[in-house]
C-alpha cells in the first residue's frame, strides 16, 4: 500500500505539503512541488491525505488503497490527465475502483484524486509502506521491555543517593526567630 503519512493538503492552496516541524502557532510544511517552506497556522483547515477516504457501495475505500490501484494498474507511471474530459475520467476511476458511490463521489473529486496521484508521482513520493514481519515486532518489543525495566531500577537507585545523611527534614515546621 502507498504510504502518504506526513502529507497533507491545504485547504485553499494548490498542491501537496509534507509536514516538517511543529511551531508555536501551527506547523511547517514543505510544497512537494517547489520545496518552498511554509508556516501553517492553527486555524488553517488542513486534511492528511492519509485520513481521506472515497464512498463506495460497500464500506469506504482509504486513498491510500486508491492510489495502490492506480499504481499497480499503471506500474509505477503517471495517471490519466486531470483535465481530460469528464467521460474519460469517470471511465478510468470506474476501472481504478468499480465498485465507487456514482451518487456521492462527483467528478471534481475524480479529478482531485489524479492530480494528487501525478503530483506524488512526478515528485517521487509514492512510496510503499514497509510491512513489518510479526517476528521482527516481537523483539523489537522485547528490547523496549528490557530498556524499560533497566531505566526504571536505575531510576529508583538514583533517588535514594539524593537525600544526605544524617539531615533530617522537618516538614511543616514554622521556625520563629523569638525564644
Amino acid at each position: 500500500m502507498i504510504d502518504l503519512t506526513g502529507i497533507i493538503s491545504i485547504s485553499g492552496q494548490p498542491g501537496l505539503y509534507k509536514i516538517v516541524a511543529q511551531s508555536k502557532n501551527g506547523i511547517i510544511v514543505e510544497g512537494l512541488s517547489d520545496n518552498k517552506r511554509v508556516n501553517v497556522y492553527s486555524s488553517t483547515k488542513v486534511s492528511t491525505l492519509s485520513d481521506i477516504s472515497m464512498f463506495t457501495t460497500g464500506d469506504d475505500k482509504p486513498i491510500e488503497e486508491i492510489m495502490t490501484s492506480i499504481f499497480q494498474k499503471e506500474k509505477g507511471g503517471a495517471a490519466i490527465d486531470n483535465k481530460a474530459d469528464d467521460k474519460a475520467v469517470e471511465k478510468y476511476f470506474s476501472e481504478v475502483l468499480p465498485d465507487y458511490d456514482k451518487d456521492r463521489v462527483y467528478v471534481s473529486n475524480m479529478r482531485k484524486l489524479f492530480a494528487w496521484y501525478n503530483s506524488l508521482q512526478t515528485t517521487g513520493n509514492l512510496k510503499e509502506k514497509e510491512e513489518k514481519k510479526e517476528g521482527e515486532e516481537k523483539t523489537k518489543a522485547a528490547k523496549l521491555d528490557e530498556k524499560t525495566r533497566a531505566t526504571k531500577k536505575t531510576a529508583k537507585d538514583t533517588s535514594k543517593t539524593k537525600t544526605s545523611a544524617g539531615v533530617k527534614r522537618t516538614s511543616g515546621v514554622r521556625k520563629t526567630g523569638t525564644a
